[in-house]
């Protein structure tokens, strides 16, 4: 009996929460101010708090100045949150990293999922990370055989992946909850040859401003390129575009918003180009937007200010596997080492341990086991507590080799307590079904007063 090894899906949690036009006239980003005023002076890059969330006075980026941002361990999507003005002159990045030639797939930017790694000797690539990671190139059959490039990310709301083996849309113009692009597919490797890597996904991020958000310079969350090498073998996709989120009182600026796919890896002798990521998207809320004129390409909508961090959130973790803990900051991918190895005399099914926050007793989370081939088992936990805490236990078989664990449930809003309404289209919502399944990607289903069914991933 082969041994076991077990991914875990980071903890999914909801942003739920919005306002209707005209409830309020004055925003407040929420910041505490505790991190001061950051005003660098010179280039630097800075690591994401495991928070996520840097609370200052003011921020100041001048001209000349390039503030580059990485994701921390848990991949946290980064919100920045100031008392009092911001001032963006010089240039922010939370870009998704390039494929490499040697087969490794690039980084995400904070929040964006990580590029497919490349197949080895007539091997197919795997699939990118993020829920609309592109697909891996496969062995074309022949004659002669040959191999395919990977598929672009897909990108934010109705953005694609290019191609059949593009990733697919996600996401909602509203831009809750916050999600950052999606990796490419890695390339199929020739023989006795490696592929060449996926881009990764471009970061999210939320910049909001009590006061004002003045930007002349460039915020920046594209999708990393796929990578290329010579030979038959297949060049990686691209990752696809970030997402970024401005709210403010007041919003002005002509400076540009990047959240553009990557370019997938140049062809190779006998094999395509690997395809490009999809476009994320953008959102700026203000009750003054009158001298803000962007520069973009990218799909934008505007709105008045809701909630930047909302509180009492949802949320849903993995903790545990056949009594074995999971890692404080789990992979959930198939690019890299498993968070847990379970011994090969493990039997089936295995209990996997589930804890909630902010969801009611009674629910029940589904715990989905996938494995690198896409085969999957499921089964159900009946979660036992309080809203604010509870926990539920799965009994699950898990396929042989590397699997991916994934939670799902549907929310009831109005069991909540705490939380504003959330309108979409006029109409209020009432429930939120979450999922989260490596390969197809998480969706987010919106569920109005009506019966409506607003799918967040195509």
């Amino acid at each position: 009996m082969k041994t076991r090894l077990i991914s875990i899906l980071a903890a999914l949690a909801l942003a739920v929460v919005s306002v209707p036009l005209g409830a309020q006239n004055t925003f407040s980003s929420g910041s505490t101010g505790a991190d001061g005023a950051f005003a660098p002076t010179a280039s630097q890059t800075i690591i994401v708090p495991p928070s996520g969330v840097f609370n200052y006075t003011t921020v100041t980026i001048p001209v000349g100045v390039t503030i580059t941002y990485l994701a921390n361990p848990a991949n946290t999507s980064l919100t920045i949150l100031a008392t009092g003005d911001v001032l963006i002159q010089g240039i922010m990045t939370l870009n998704g990293q390039n494929g490499s030639p040697s087969g490794f797939g690039g980084l995400g930017g904070p929040g964006g999922g990580r590029g497919g790694n490349a197949g080895v000797n007539f091997l197919a690539g795997t699939n990118g990370d993020g829920p609309g990671g592109g697909k891996g190139g496969a062995l074309t059959a022949g004659p002669p055989a040959s191999c395919s490039s990977g598929g672009g990310g897909g990108g934010g709301f109705q953005a694609p992946g290019a191609g059949s083996v593009g990733g697919p849309a996600y996401g909602t113009r509203n831009l809750i909850p916050l999600i950052g692009g999606s990796g490419g597919g890695g390339g199929c490797g020739a023989s006795l040859d490696v592929g060449t890597g996926a881009g990764g996904g471009g970061g999210a991020l939320l910049l909001a401003s009590s006061t004002a958000i003045t930007l002349n310079g460039r915020i920046s969350a594209t999708g990393g390129g796929g990578g290329s090498k010579g030979g038959q073998n297949g060049s990686g996709g691209a990752g696809s575009g970030g997402a970024v989120r401005l709210v403010a009182n007041s919003i002005t600026g002509s400076g540009t918003l990047d959240v553009s796919g990557g370019t997938g890896g140049p062809a190779s002798t006998g094999a395509q180009s690997g395809t490009n990521g999809g476009f994320g998207y953008l959102k700026v809320e203000a009750f003054n937007l009158a001298g803000f004129i962007p520069s973009t390409n990218n799909p934008i909508t505007s709105g008045l200010p809701s909630s930047a961090v909302p509180a009492n959130l949802p949320t849903l973790q993995i903790v545990s596997v056949a009594g074995v803990a999971a890692p404080a900051n789990p992979l959930g991918s198939f690019q890299g080492s498993p968070d847990i190895i379970l011994p090969a005399a493990q039997a089936n099914p295995v209990s996997v341990v589930v804890n909630a926050t902010n969801v009611p007793s009674g629910t029940t989370v589904n715990v989905t086991a996938t494995s690198a081939t896409g085969t999957a088992t499921t089964a159900g936990a009946t979660l036992a507590g309080t809203t604010a805490a509870s926990s539920g236990t799965a009994n699950v078989s898990l396929p042989t080799g590397l699997s991916v664990l994934t939670a799902t449930t549907l929310i009831d809003l109005a069991q909540i307590g705490d939380l504003k309404p959330m309108f979409i289209d006029g109409e209020k919502v009432e429930k939120i079904e979450v999922a989260a399944t490596y390969g197809g990607g998480p969706e987010w289903i919106y569920i109005t007063q009506s019966g409506r069914r607003i799918r967040t991933l195509q």
